[in-house]
């Protein structure tokens, strides 16, 4: 039996919502260790005020700059990229 037209076209949608799916799908955390970004910023805002928007700033300095100034406030200049990083309005933009 010959595959009809119909078929190859359903095969090759389900073949490309296959690798859509496969590119677009989410990192599932399954509880393994925490990265060192994620320990690093857990130290950095464990006083922090709004440790959510904390951890989310320090988070993306520290994936740009690999390193995160020791201590829960200060010592920036340990990381001169962490501590030069602005945000759009000029101010210091890691926590």
């Amino acid at each position: 039996m010959k595959p009809t037209m119909t078929t190859n076209v359903i095969l090759a949608l389900i073949a490309l919502l296959l690798i859509v799916t496969t590119a677009f799908a989410a990192e599932v955390d399954v509880g393994g260790p925490p990265t060192f970004c994620e320990a690093k910023c857990g130290v950095r805002c464990s006083k922090a005020g709004r440790r959510d928007r904390c951890l989310k700033y320090c988070g993306i300095c520290c994936d740009k700059c690999l390193c995160v100034p020791s201590g829960t406030y200060g010592n920036k200049d340990e990381c001169p990229c962490y501590r030069d990083m602005k945000n759009s309005k000029g101010q210091p933009k890691c926590p």
